[in-house]
């Protein structure tokens, strides 16, 4: 590898490292906003205090502060020199700021402790760092009714993913449940989308009740992340042209979905019963699953669907093939080449599943 690649790979790291402390410093920000507005209206009244006494009484720049130290504790010591009548109305003054001040920093520390601030700021923290951690997962905007189902699929296969929620009541149900990575806030935002990973994930679903919002979630998702899999829900089919413009790879109009789904109940049941099964039950004795083509080997030695051997290797089938294109090929013929960005979708149980994913590890390293 050249010194320019090396170079380049580690500005990206030290990229990538100073956003992640930014989005860190974020959560503490927000939570000690409080303090330090206190710690600084307390520097400013102590150095108030050193200048007053040091240009009112003449005190020298130890014997100011020490004199404006006890004076903001009230412990009551002698004064370091008696103090003009000037000197006592400044000192007064400055006993009237301190209470102010020191009742706001004492109001601010009881909020963080007793309200829950500091068990919240420690979760936050924790989170980020958890979801900092996640690579070519899938962020979820909305845990309404259909973002709720998504999860539980998503829970079943075992997909990464991260919840981003703006109702403060929502987000504290996704907390009860203990067990879900989530961010408290408005997915609109670029910050937010930052926040979620949203330069290393694989995909992003937008559920919210607007269409509106769908529209600019996916325009800045795309934007920020030009290979990422949109999905996006819509309310009204006129909505479907201008997710799609605003970089939507697939629009869900609920209804058409829901009616297309109930009349195929009526002609075919039995395979829709088995096609849920297959997608979506992980204790089922059979498995669909898609295989994506991303590592082959160079055009001098093209690949065959043959030359894996599936149903020898681990007695999978290959029931069909997405290709370049975009076209679907059911049962594809054995001397069909593969390519790059193919997919290639294989049934079978648990175990065949498992072997084929061996197989194609194999084939990919070497």
């Amino acid at each position: 590898m050249s010194a320019t690649q090396n170079n380049g790979q580690n500005g990206m790291r030290a990229r990538i490292r100073a956003k992640l402390r930014k989005k860190k410093y974020i959560i503490l920000q927000r939570y000690l906003r409080g303090f330090y507005l206190s710690f600084v209206l307390i520097l400013f009244v102590t150095l108030l205090g050193v200048v007053g006494f040091m240009l009112i009484e003449d005190y020298s720049l130890v014997e100011a502060f020490y004199m404006t130290v006890i004076t903001l504790s009230t412990v009551g010591y002698t004064e370091v020199k008696p103090l003009t009548d000037t000197g006592r109305i400044f000192t007064s003054f400055l006993i009237i700021a301190n209470l102010g001040t020191f009742a706001y920093a004492i109001s601010n520390l009881t909020t963080y402790i007793i309200d829950g601030n500091l068990k919240r700021m420690i979760q936050e923290y924790s989170l980020q760092s958890n979801i900092d951690k996640l690579k070519g997962h899938v962020i979820l905007c909305g845990f309404g009714r259909y973002g709720a189902e998504v999860v539980k699929h998503f829970k079943l296969h075992k997909v990464p993913f991260v919840i981003i929620e703006a109702s403060a009541a929502v987000a504290d149900k996704i907390q009860e449940k203990g067990d879900l990575l989530y961010l408290h806030g408005d997915a609109t935002h670029d910050e937010v989308l930052e926040m979620a990973g949203i330069r290393q994930a694989k995909s992003l679903i937008t559920t919210l009740p607007d269409d509106a919002e769908n529209v600019y979630v996916s325009l800045t998702a795309r934007q920020m992340n030009p290979s990422l899999r949109i999905i996006s829900r819509a309310l009204s089919q006129k909505s479907e042209a201008k997710l799609k413009l605003a970089g939507a790879n697939e629009v869900i109009t609920l209804e058409e979905m829901g009616g297309f789904f109930m009349a195929t109940l009526i002609g075919k049941p039995d395979l829709v019963t088995f096609f849920r099964i297959l997608s979506y039950e992980t204790s089922a004795s059979v498995s669909l699953e898609e295989i994506g083509f991303e590592h082959l080997p160079d055009d001098n030695s093209p690949l065959t669907i043959r030359q894996l051997n599936i149903r020898e290797n681990s007695g999978a089938s290959v029931i069909g093939l997405k290709t370049l294109s975009g076209d679907y090929i059911v049962n594809p013929s054995p001397e069909t080449v593969l390519k790059r960005g193919m997919q290639l979708f294989v049934l079978g149980n648990h175990d065949q599943i498992l072997k084929f994913q061996e197989l194609w590890t194999k084939v990919k390293q070497q």
